[in-house]
């Protein structure tokens, strides 16, 4: 049985370290430490640990639980040794962080398998980083919780459940992306090398703002990332998501997701934000709390590229100029959406696939290329802003019902534009 070393100090816990402890409790709050490394199989729980820079590297087999770890907000609290073959299994139960919890497959990483359950990031700000995912014309800030397989090598997989995973609040958001998740992908964000295999991905409340400058085209932050090379089984977002900055993604998926649902609200206050967006490949997509977008160019759901077999939603609404309620460009099977879809803002820049552009709030755009098999709307499709769409179609919806009818209230504004398209109006009730 190993026995258990309780250490109150940070000269008795880098003596514990030193004297091979292979259980570590830390009583209270211990400051002053440099970077702590746990051998293979070492164990470290209860308290706090603060650091000024780099806090706990883990090797392999080690777990964290308990335990608060702190630093400066553009640290790493908690990274590993990138020189171990096999990480093992590491497990991080019940830790609170100050800085930026980041676990990567890089240099001789092959292997290894995470274990995270009721995480929590107080705050990070992870801006500074200097390696990036790039893809669809922009980078992605890493998150204040990032597990990423950077190997070029498609041998190379990691596993993962991750349950319960939290960052930031409203009065302190993480500075980035939030819970970011991802593998190896190329330059135009396809996958081409390591991956990740997650069976779940649950996660709390988290608010994040990338501090990404007015007018940037080609960055942006996701509050909740799936990146090119991860494959997920389940994403649940049990708690709310907001973002508050520019190209600040709230939902965004460049993986492979078989169900993603989200129970709490979506939100994003900041210029060419998206509630929900796609590039990946997801097979039911289910959001049962309305997504709303309050900045200029902030939309609510895109289907930019990859497949979607099925999206649900509860309402999708915004109110910026250039906000688009729905977009589609690729093939969707059903698109079904409980209560109202609605614009309020007219003409404004958003940002499309890195570059800025001039677009109205449209309440739902089927774009060239664009083809839904079958479309429900429970409430009305409606806008408000001046000299703008309500249904806009340039592509195809196969069959479309919508129980409160398309409106357009704006001067100048029209209901339905079909623009090369192809839809179906009978037995829907248009006004303008």
């Amino acid at each position: 049985m190993t026995s258990t070393v309780t250490v109150t100090t940070a000269q008795e816990l880098a003596k514990a370290l030193s004297d091979g402890a292979r259980d570590i409790e830390v009583s209270g709050t211990i400051a002053g430490s440099p970077e702590i490394t746990l051998a293979p199989g070492v164990s470290l729980h209860g308290g706090t640990l603060r650091f000024g820079a780099k806090g706990v590297r883990l090797t392999t087999d080690n777990t964290l639980s308990d335990i608060t770890i702190e630093t400066n907000d553009v640290e790493p609290a908690v990274l590993n040794d990138t020189t171990v073959d096999d990480l093992g299994t590491l497990t991080l139960r019940d830790v609170t962080t100050r800085g930026q919890i980041a676990i990567l497959a890089e240099d001789n990483v092959r292997a290894g398998h995470v274990h995270a359950e009721r995480v929590h990031v107080k705050a990070a700000d992870v801006r500074g980083r200097f390696h990036r995912p790039h893809g669809f014309g922009v980078d992605a800030l890493q998150g204040g919780f990032t597990l990423w397989n950077r190997q070029a090598d498609p041998a190379v997989v990691l596993t993962a459940e991750l349950l319960d995973i939290s960052a930031g609040s409203k009065d302190e958001p993480v500075r980035g992306s939030g819970v970011f998740v991802g593998g190896h992908g190329d330059w135009a964000g396809l996958e081409d090398g390591g991956t990740i295999r997650v069976t779940e991905l649950r996660t709390g409340e988290i608010h994040t703002d990338g501090g990404i400058p007015t007018a940037t085209p080609d960055l942006i932050s996701g509050a909740v990332f799936v990146i090119t090379g991860a494959h997920v089984d389940r994403v649940v977002n049990v708690g709310p998501v907001t973002t508050y900055g520019q190209n600040d993604m709230v939902l965004d998926n460049w993986g492979k997701v078989t169900t993603w649902t989200a129970q709490a609200a979506v939100t994003s206050h900041g210029p060419s934000g998206i509630g929900f967006v796609n590039f990946g490949d997801i097979d039911l997509l289910d959001v049962t709390a309305p997504i709303v977008t309050t900045g200029k160019g902030a939309r609510g759901f895109n289907l930019y590229d990859g497949s979607l077999r099925e999206s649900k939603f509860k309402s999708i609404a915004t109110s910026g100029d250039g906000s688009i309620g729905i977009q589609i460009s690729k093939p969707l099977g059903v698109l079904s959406v409980e209560g109202d879809v609605t614009t309020s803002g007219g003409e404004g820049l958003s940002l499309v696939r890195g570059v800025q552009l001039v677009l109205k709030a449209i309440a739902f755009s089927v774009k060239a290329g664009g083809v839904v098999d079958s479309v429900t709307i429970g409430g009305k499709l409606a806008t408000s802003g001046a000299d703008v769409t309500t249904l806009e179609v340039a592509g195809r919806i196969g069959h479309l019902a919508v129980a409160g009818g398309i409106e357009a209230t704006g001067a100048g504004s029209t209901a339905v534009t079909i623009d090369g398209g192809e839809v179906d109006l009978t037995g829907v009730a248009v006004k303008e």
